[in-house]
């Protein structure tokens, strides 16, 4: 795979000619001849998120709160905003990399939006880290890592996929970093919001919530992003497109998950057992490759057993008012509610 160049002035922008990859373009965002009919409708739905952490007030009642949880409680509490931290951070780092190989001037567009977004994320856990914290934690939970050997085999195995990529880019590497960012949105992310779920629904860390709740709100077009980019790929390069390797990766990537929540958080907490967690996983794997057209891998799970906390989970309705949060109701989609109807 080659790099786009800056400006190809013999590049043809040509909408019948247009490809997701491997298409010869001049470089010129040309927003007014679109071929792929998805893309317009989720930049207006992604810039209709904007948000920015400043604005999310009741953090100084968490401060308090965190004082109260339980040593588990705060244990895990450390142990996922570490990990969220390093997702989104890894994100921001690698989408240019696909910018380059994308020939779509609309797509690169979304990803341009995307990487905005998720800096906005660090600097959510950052604010979050300033006034709910300890200074003197603050370095731990950055660097959780370090001493956690569970949560450093996790980040070290979405790492080298991402780095295989820009290191040797080719079809093979491309497809796998492709599928290591849509399990990274669509799987990675979503013990941790439960966790902060189920401390809201104990009336706990409300401010808190409220801010994983705008992320979750972001990520959810990101999972949606590269659902469509990687169907896509499947219809235009066949040749690319892997099932066996999304098989692989989400089997790897479910059993990392399991073992991650149980290490953290195990049966240790009121709402969440390592059962619940096994099936939350498993459930939203199934629903994560119906996206993308296939059949699910754990056929005799069909039920989140978190259903109880979609109140939590839903940025779009009146349900943000159940813990009189002042959260602001940007956008007026109303398929927002944690897991996408896709």
């Amino acid at each position: 795979m080659k790099k786009n160049l800056i400006f190809n002035p013999s590049g043809d922008d040509a909408v019948e000619r247009r490809r997701i990859i491997k298409g010869s373009i001049t470089g010129l965002f040309n927003l007014n001849a679109v071929k792929y009919p998805w893309a317009k409708p989720m930049y207006q739905l992604m810039i209709g998120n904007f948000w920015v952490p400043e604005k999310i007030g009741g953090l100084g009642d968490d401060a308090i709160m965190y004082r109260e949880l339980s040593p588990a409680e705060r244990h895990a509490y450390k142990g996922m905003i570490s990990f969220l931290t390093f997702l989104d951070s890894i994100q921001t780092v690698n989408l240019p990399n696909f910018s380059h190989y994308i020939t779509s001037s609309e797509i690169n567009l979304l990803l341009s939006i995307q990487s905005y977004q998720e800096a906005i994320h660090s600097q959510s856990y950052t604010t979050i880290l300033e006034t709910v914290v300890d200074a003197q934690e603050r370095e731990q939970i950055y660097y959780f890592w370090r001493d956690d050997e569970v949560l450093l085999k996790r980040n070290e195995y979405i790492g080298n996929i991402y780095q295989d990529f820009q290191d040797t880019p080719n079809d093979t590497s491309f497809f796998r970093a492709l599928v290591g960012n849509f399990i990274l949105e669509s799987l990675y992310f979503y013990n941790g919001f439960a966790f902060f779920d189920n401390l809201v629904y104990s009336s706990k860390m409300i401010a808190t919530g409220r801010m994983i709740n705008y992320i979750r709100r972001d990520e959810l077009t990101h999972v949606v992003l590269f659902s469509n980019i990687i169907r896509e790929i499947k219809k235009e390069f066949p040749e690319i497109f892997n099932e066996q390797t999304v098989i692989a990766m989400f089997h790897e990537a479910v059993d990392q998950e399991i073992i991650w929540t149980n290490h953290i958080i195990g049966n240790k907490l009121p709402g969440i057992t390592e059962q619940t967690t096994v099936s939350y996983t498993r459930w939203l794997a199934n629903l994560r490759l119906e996206s993308l057209g296939l059949a699910p891998l754990f056929p005799e799970v069909v039920t989140n057993p978190y259903k109880h906390l979609e109140a939590m989970a839903d940025n779009n309705s009146e349900k943000t008012n159940f813990f009189e949060s002042t959260v602001t109701n940007y956008t007026q989609s109303s398929s927002m509610n944690g897991t996408w109807d896709f």
